[in-house]
């Protein structure tokens, strides 16, 4: 495959690769060796990959929101800012969630939540650590976005 092919060229031409030569191309694009040899993976990253090279990739600002995503979702706190969610109580609401017979009382901070005397950045992150397992924080803790014409 060249980069001078149409872009709906080269990706249609994904589809009749086989995986060794997907691995070839993931190596020109990517300079690098492919990471596995799932096809679905190789095809989708490939494509992907191409599309960003022909017309760019995320702009700053986007990939700025990205990287604060993945603090969220990880419970991390490398980055200062913070994303802002209409969600979000206003600071100082107690939100209370039974979880295993327990009474969990959550905080709500100007920059994050507390709940048994350490900072979380998101609400997700306390319930993962209340539940040991992964959870939308707002779901969990009975939280949603009105709907139009809700009051």
């Amino acid at each position: 495959m060249t980069t001078h092919e149409p872009i709906l060229a080269r990706l249609a031409a994904l589809k009749a690769m086989t995986v060794n030569e997907l691995k070839a191309e993931w190596q020109v694009l990517f300079d690098a060796p492919a990471p596995n040899n799932s096809r679905n993976f190789l095809e989708s990253r490939l494509a992907y990959r191409i599309q960003e090279l022909t017309y760019g990739g995320p702009d700053q600002e986007t990939r700025r929101l990205l990287d604060l995503l993945a603090d969220e979702v990880e419970g991390t706190l490398t980055r200062k800012a913070q994303i802002a969610d209409p969600r979000n109580p206003v600071v100082g609401t107690k939100l209370i969630r039974e979880w295993d017979g327990v009474a969990h009382t959550i905080t709500v901070l100007r920059d994050g939540f507390e709940w048994d005397g350490r900072r979380y950045k998101s609400l997700s992150a306390v319930a993962r650590t209340i539940t040991g397992t992964r959870w939308n924080g707002y779901r969990f803790f009975g939280l949603r976005e009105r709907k139009r014409g809700e009051t």
